[in-house]
């Protein structure tokens, strides 16, 4: 235990630099598949065939591709096709769109779980679609969603993890580097654990928050 303690203070300042990237990573991909996610909703439940069915197929699409495959094609294919991303831009973009088609099946079964009730009154007042979404529908439907957009960002800060396949030197990476430098596998990826799991704690007790607040509703 004592061999612990004393690893843990010699590698932790390298690891929290691989912790700022992580969290960069997470935060960037959130925001990235949010906007997408609801671009995709909004489509899908417009109304208009075209549109519905693009997002329904681009959503089947990003579901169908394994984030790590998504990565590549980013950071290897794109140079090739004259796009040359950086890998911190490539694991933003890539988990983002990845996650963008979760996003997009939260938030499509929060719109459509508000009363239709409310959207057909609005409309008899003279609002148009996109007024009575944003007046009467979404301000809803973010309630509902909420306990399902935490356990996205909760899978997203471990996923991150991912972006060490394309040299982000996020947490996994540097936990990687020191363990085949030190070859203390043990004692490092404790450590490593236990910082994944320091940044998702607050989120999982932030989920079952929502959670509890939806449920008494």
């Amino acid at each position: 235990m004592k061999g612990f303690w004393h690893d843990a203070a010699e590698f932790f300042p390298i690891l929290m630099s691989g912790v700022a990237l992580t969290i960069i990573v997470t935060i960037g991909s959130l925001l990235l598949s949010t906007v997408l996610g609801l671009v995709w909703a909004m489509m899908r439940v417009s109304g208009i065939k075209p549109l519905s069915m693009l997002s329904a197929s681009l959503i089947n699409v990003i579901r169908g591709i394994p984030i790590i495959v998504l990565l590549f094609y980013l950071y290897f294919v794109m140079p090739d096709l004259g796009v040359t991303l950086t890998a911190l831009q490539a694991s933003i973009l890539g988990l983002g769109i990845a996650y963008s088609a979760y996003q997009a099946e939260n938030f499509r079964a929060g719109i459509e779980a508000i009363d239709k009730g409310q959207i057909e009154a609005a409309q008899s007042i003279g609002m148009g679609w996109w007024l009575t979404m944003r007046r009467v529908v979404l301000p809803q439907a973010v309630r509902i969603v909420l306990p399902p957009y935490g356990n996205v960002m909760i899978m997203m800060l471990k996923d991150s993890s991912q972006a060490s396949t394309i040299t982000v030197a996020e947490l996994a990476l540097q936990g990687k580097l020191i363990a085949s430098s030190t070859f203390k596998n043990t004692n490092v990826f404790t450590m490593v654990a236990l910082m994944y799991l320091t940044m998702s704690i607050p989120l999982i007790l932030l989920v079952r928050h929502f959670e509890k607040r939806a449920g008494k509703k």
